[in-house]
């Protein structure tokens, strides 16, 4: 999952070109290591900041949501304008969908009194038809062909309830088997590593390989935030919200920062762009 194999590359020749279809560039980062370690630092910010505001700002889980989601639109539109892949606009716009989907999740149980049993079957019978709407129209999920703007927008939709189907999923394995914040990390990380096993020694698809292991990233990412930041008494080790969304906010911006001066996430289509 580290990176695409000559089966996606193969599906990525062999894609329709659509009407304005670019070429020459691809509008999101290679899928390397530095794609997972930020992936799991943004939903772990996720997490704990959505807790932080809904805690400290006094706008209530209806106003943050909504601050938020104004937030996240006006990153996006920035996101769509650009030409190619940049990664201070992209990994923004990662975080703050982390933040916004975390509340959509919180919205329907806490404000709504949605069973998580619910929320959890709509959002993945929602994320099918995003992407059985997104093969049928562009024949491939690769992310490695997001160079239109019918298929950015499929994959900004389908990221969105990715974050939000983990949210619930994630919560509801926690709230059904008590396990606590760091055995449910556990047990979130080895089931990524099944895939990666399912992926690199089984032959299994590696397009669905990447769509499984980013949506258990998320409930990954949340019981990481959960154990640095919630009471000792609870389980956690009592960081609090705001120094844990600190501090993985300092190593983002430092990973994003890296990215940007090396490039070392850029796929091989933008980089041909760049020295054409």
């Amino acid at each position: 999952m580290t990176s695409e194999t000559s089966e996606t590359a193969a599906a990525r020749r062999s894609a329709p070109t659509a009407p304005g279809h670019r070429l020459r560039w691809n509008k999101v980062p290679e899928v390397t290591v530095y794609f997972w370690v930020i992936k799991v630092l943004c939903t772990t910010v996720g997490e704990t900041a959505a807790d932080l505001l809904n805690e400290k700002a006094g706008l209530g889980l209806t106003g943050v949501s909504l601050l938020m989601s104004g937030l996240l639109a006006s990153v996006l539109v920035v996101q769509f304008r650009t030409s190619a892949y940049r990664p201070g606009v992209y990994w923004t716009a990662v975080a703050l969908i982390s933040v916004v989907g975390t509340l959509i999740s919180d919205n329907l149980t806490d404000n709504m009194g949605v069973p998580l049993t619910t929320s959890t079957t709509v959002f993945a019978i929602v994320l099918a038809i995003v992407f059985a709407a997104w093969y049928r129209s562009e024949r491939t999920l690769s992310i490695h062909s997001i160079d239109t703007l019918r298929r950015e927008s499929f994959y900004w939709l389908a990221v969105l309830f990715t974050f939000a189907l983990g949210t619930a999923a994630g919560d509801l394995v926690a709230e059904r088997l008590a396990l606590g914040y760091w055995v449910s990390a556990l047990l979130f990380a080895l089931a990524i590593a099944a895939v990666w096993v399912a992926r690199f020694a089984l032959g299994a698809n590696a397009v669905w390989s990447f769509w499984i292991a980013y949506i258990l990233t998320r409930p990954l990412g949340a019981s990481m935030g959960d154990y640095l930041s919630q009471p000792t008494g609870d389980g956690g080790l009592g960081m609090g919200t705001v120094v844990t969304s600190v501090l993985f906010l300092a190593v983002i911006l430092g990973m994003v920062v890296f990215l940007a001066v090396t490039r070392k996430d850029v796929t091989e289509r933008e980089g041909l762009a760049r020295t054409a």
